[in-house]
């Protein structure tokens, strides 16, 4: 039987079925919502969407959007505070498109990471977690540079265990813990100032998607072409998708890599004449 609409918006009925809950279906947008009674605060899926997982992997990609949804729904109902939750506070990396509000109007806190990137700031939950918006952090009279200054000392205390891989003569690093602060690890400079010391050519960075970060040690121009196409695969597969782009790390910033190769290039060609 071939997966429609309206077969799968009456699956989620069934799985989304609570008396505490409403479920709506827009026809017109293929948008199947489902909220709180209560707080009105809710969640939309975009079917389509759901169906090619379904197709993928048949009743297992429900299992897993429940399981997703009810845990997003928990949050939306629960209230949190941060009152002794500080080692509960990280930082997580968002492409630059992304809201700098919530959709009820309140504002996250954040702050500018590169052109393609920025940084928000979140409430660990366990399963999930909550960026942290102004009222939330004004419920302890905390400021955004407290906030900041928690998480960037959390961030620390992670694991920055990664595989190794060799490429036609270049070496590349993955961190992909699945903890939800796989990029994030990009803010660690102890980290990337001693990944830097030990590479033998170039060290760039990728931010593919939230949950994984990936180092390359490049000797060769070939290892430019295979972190794009690699940056770029993981960009399209991501859960969270950031940024396309890959970076070079020099004198503790990050320049896009298109931009410097562009100037190699010429570099490369004024020196040949």
């Amino acid at each position: 039987m071939k997966m429609t609409s309206l077969i799968m918006k009456r699956k989620l009925e069934e799985i989304f079925s609570n008396p505490e809950l409403n479920t709506s279906y827009d026809r017109d947008k293929d948008l199947f919502r489902i909220e709180w009674k209560d707080n009105k605060m809710g969640v939309n899926i975009s079917l389509p969407g759901v169906i090619s997982k379904w197709e993928a992997k048949k009743e297992k990609a429900l299992e897993e959007l429940s399981d997703h949804i009810h845990e997003a729904l928990r949050i939306m109902h629960d209230n949190q505070d941060l009152k002794g939750k500080e080692k509960n506070i990280f930082p997580v990396i968002r492409s630059a498109s992304f809201p700098t509000e919530t959709k009820n109007g309140k504002t996250m806190i954040y702050e500018d990471h590169t052109a393609e990137t920025r940084i928000y700031y979140a409430l660990d939950l366990g399963k999930s977690y909550r960026l942290i918006d102004e009222e939330l952090m004004e419920t302890e009279n905390w400021s955004a540079d407290r906030i900041k200054e928690i998480a960037r000392f959390n961030l620390r205390s992670l694991s920055t265990n990664y595989k190794k891989d060799e490429v036609a003569g270049n070496t590349f690093y993955f961190i992909a813990t699945n903890d939800g602060y796989d990029a994030s690890r990009i803010l660690n400079e102890a980290f990337l100032e001693e990944m830097k010391a030990t590479s033998e050519g170039e060290l760039a960075l990728a931010v593919p998607h939230q949950d994984v970060f990936i180092l390359a040690d490049i000797q060769n121009p070939t290892g430019y072409d295979v972190l794009a196409q690699m940056t770029m695969k993981f960009f399209t597969e991501g859960h969270i998708p950031i940024t396309s782009l890959s970076f070079l790390y020099e004198d503790k910033k990050l320049e896009p890599i298109f931009i410097m190769a562009k100037n190699k290039k010429k570099d490369d060609q004024s020196g040949k004449e």
